[in-house]
């Protein structure tokens, strides 16, 4: 799995050493650190692409997010694409809870569907929310959930 920063730097460690190594540096910077992981998705032509970010918060001093995207031709409707969104932002925080657990660092999944019962995405809410909160995750929807509805979004080519 190929991960990146912002400015495109490629990052050569495996995620959780380099998850790792950021959390060291900021809470040794002095920095209150808490993550939110999300994913979006975009649907171009036959190519549906995800995003999926880990964004770091240093408490009051703004912040910095990694980031993966995958392409693939499976065609989704919009209720399994949600719910693909969800499984990829458990599956990497999963992987490192242990780590946020070890430094003692706040974590959240962030999931970009609408509480708004108008809007096609939250069909998949409920279960969404149960697999999340199932997991042991805090979560967060549509409008709170910006790693995914805001971060994530500005990283799907």
């Amino acid at each position: 799995m190929l991960w990146r920063k912002f400015n495109g730097d490629p990052i050569q460690l495996p995620i959780k050493t380099a998850v790792e190594q950021a959390i060291k540096r900021e809470t040794d910077n002095g920095y209150h650190l808490k993550v939110c992981i999300g994913t979006d998705s975009q649907v171009k032509g036959r190519e549906t692409e995800f995003a999926t970010v880990i964004v770091f918060l240093r408490e009051g001093h703004g912040g910095f997010m990694f980031i993966h995207n995958e392409k693939t031709l499976h065609q989704y409707s919009i209720k399994e694409r949600m719910l693909v969104e969800v499984a990829k932002s458990i599956e990497i925080a999963y992987e490192l809870c242990d780590l946020f657990n070890t430094y003692d660092v706040d974590m959240e999944v962030h999931a970009d569907i609408n509480t708004n019962p108008q809007f096609k995405s939250n069909e998949a809410l409920r279960e969404a929310m149960g697999y999340i909160l199932g997991m042991g995750f805090a979560f967060k929807a549509k409008p709170e959930a910006f790693a995914s509805s805001s971060c994530a979004n500005k990283v799907v080519n």
